[in-house]
């Protein structure tokens, strides 16, 4: 099992989008996928699932059929993991849903982050089996699906429930938008990572140690590139100012997240995974017909121009879907 996650402490720069499309992408591509939504929003599983879905899985709290069902007894410190009730999309697409009561979980990693360096083992056992749970849900999940790769969408913040989501993660993707905000997001990011990064495997020694039979993350979170969403251009902003944006992204990129110097343009920018247009015209026609924009169909709207831009989308989504494939060592049968 490989684990990516779609991170940027901006919001507002198509995480979410990211998530939703290449989970159905490597659906299309035959791929066994699980989507795991660890955003307290829960916009994933907004996405995937029905109103009538929503209410059976949110209104009734006592049903473990979300990521805080999972772990609610690790919560209340009544004992570990329930096993995740996944919903099944397609034939090789499952999801893990999200809850807005995931923000709970927020005291109890922070509390977990420091105790894993305890003298106390008891102590220091129950800190990893906490800073352990996401990995250890994603895991089980993958398992119960034969899933050889996790796509998890995560919240715009750099606090404690984060970064437990970001040690469950073997590969980082970072989606990026053609603004200010979007790169001071990502000049944040690189030495958060670094810091969670080197923190954890300080924890990980000691959590070897002590627990023989408990599965623990390498924390490796490795950056394989970024992506950006090209969105469409407002009128009170030219187009010379998204291009000055998009010029200055390798460049923050290397010297964030790589910590190397970088003169390159972001075409010849090797950690660029792809540049998207916005797809503006067809995300309403998407959202109502409650799929992925790249299989809308006539009868849904997408007619004339627009079904040029659904076979525009699907080939950008490929690419992307294949190139990250590639870059986390997953065979796709392409």
């Amino acid at each position: 099992m490989k684990t990516v996650a779609f991170f940027n402490n901006k919001g507002g720069v198509g995480k979410t989008t990211l998530t939703y499309h290449l989970a159905w992408m490597y659906q299309e591509l035959g791929l066994e996928v699980v989507a795991l939504d660890l955003d307290p929003q829960a916009h994933l599983t907004t996405a995937f699932l029905e109103e009538d879905q929503l209410k059976r899985l949110w209104l009734d709290g006592t049903r473990p059929d979300t990521i805080l069902g999972v772990v609610q007894p690790l919560l209340e410190r009544l004992g570990d993991l329930r096993p995740p009730d996944l919903q099944i999309i397609g034939d090789h697409l499952a999801l893990l849903p999200g809850n807005l009561g995931l923000s709970l979980f927020e005291d109890r990693l922070a509390d977990a982050w420091s105790r894993c360096l305890e003298d106390n083992a008891s102590e220091a056992s129950d800190a990893f089996r906490v800073m352990s749970a996401f990995y250890r849900a994603a895991l089980l999940a993958a398992e119960s699906r034969g899933a050889e790769l996790v796509l998890i969408d995560v919240g715009p913040s750099l606090g404690a429930l984060n970064r437990a989501v970001l040690v469950a993660c073997d590969f980082v993707v970072i989606p990026l938008s053609a603004d200010l905000f979007s790169l001071q997001g990502l000049g944040n990011l690189g030495p958060v990572l670094s810091h969670w990064r080197s923190g954890w495997k300080k924890r990980l020694l000691q959590g070897k140690q002590l627990l023989h039979d408990l599965s623990l993350p390498a924390g490796d979170m490795q950056p394989i590139g970024y992506v950006v969403l090209y969105q469409a251009v407002r009128r009170d902003r030219p187009v010379k100012a998204y291009q000055s944006w998009i010029e200055r992204i390798p460049r923050v990129y290397h010297e964030s997240i790589l910590r190397n110097h970088s003169e390159l343009a972001i075409e010849s920018d090797p950690h660029r995974l792809a540049i998207l247009k916005g797809y503006r015209s067809l995300m309403p026609l998407a959202q109502d017909a409650h799929k992925p924009m790249f299989l809308l169909k006539p009868a849904d709207g997408a007619i004339g121009g627009l079904s040029e831009a659904v076979l525009d989308c699907y080939r950008d989504f490929r690419e992307l879907a294949i190139q990250i494939a590639r870059r986390c060592g997953v065979a796709l049968k392409t």
